[in-house]
């Protein structure tokens, strides 16, 4: 949970173009996240907020944005936000980045509803800048890995306005007796979940079972499986760029 998602040799595609510029590195406005962001083009017509996992921040999944260009589809504003310094339990109370805090990953195991809350809230608190920026909800993808999947699943799936999709990385559902707070906003929302039957940091059980769960609520989860640890893996990152092609379709007007 310490390094970075990818897979020990992991490229990017030589060929990958994309015009890309760093515009909130470092930036802190009023109450909001620190974030670092990329556009694909000058004139953004959607975004994708995507949330890293515990120990990291938001440099870690920047390199993927390459390979996710959507041929045919809008220019897209990247943002990856920086989660708060806080002590984390799991690992001897060390302060790290982390969207809350944790005591163990596992079925039953106590969690951070407060930290989980609190981080939702922020999150949302990007998705309505996103709004002022010219980018509805309906254009715009919440995306984790890992305990940033945990935010994403909780912040989307509560959401007062309709999001284009809902990405889930390596991760499980948090506070699952809390369903009946699920806004009917976000109940025909695309939902992506993947998990590698490899890793050892979050029990694929979790994402299975948290997957099966929304699924039985009525939610259209598209859930992949891959041979790799708690990483992502080339053939993933092309599942995600056909998903977004699917749920960010065509160029549209501001």
């Amino acid at each position: 949970m310490l390094s970075s998602a990818f897979e020990p040799g992991f490229v990017l595609p030589p060929d990958a173009l994309y015009t890309a510029r760093v515009i909130g590195r470092g930036l802190i406005r009023m109450n909001l996240l620190e974030t670092v962001e990329h556009e694909t083009g000058p004139t953004p017509r959607a975004s994708v907020i995507w949330l890293h996992g515990l120990g990291a921040d938001g440099n870690d999944f920047a390199p993927i944005v390459p390979a996710l260009r959507l041929p045919g589809g809008p220019e897209v504003r990247y943002v990856f936000p920086h989660a708060p310094v806080r002590p984390v339990t799991i690992n001897g109370g060390m302060p790290m980045r982390a969207w809350y805090d944790i005591v163990a990953i596992e079925r039953g195991a106590r969690e951070d509803e407060a930290g989980i809350r609190d981080s939702a809230a922020a999150v949302e608190a990007l998705i309505r800048r996103e709004g002022e920026r010219g980018i509805p909800a309906e254009r715009i993808v919440l995306a984790g890995f890992s305990q940033g999947g945990a935010v994403a699943l909780h912040a989307g799936l509560r959401y007062p306005e309709r999001l284009a999709g809902i990405m889930a990385l390596s991760t499980y559902l948090p506070l699952r007796a809390a369903t009946l707070e699920f806004h009917t906003a976000n109940h025909e929302t695309p939902l992506f979940m993947a998990h590698g039957s490899l890793d050892p940091v979050v029990p694929p059980m979790l994402g299975e079972e948290s997957a099966k769960l929304l699924s039985s609520l009525g939610y259209g989860v598209e859930f992949k499986q891959y041979v790799m640890p708690h990483s992502v893996c080339p053939e993933e990152v092309e599942d995600i760029r056909g998903w977004l092609s699917r749920v960010l379709p065509g160029p549209s007007a501001p």
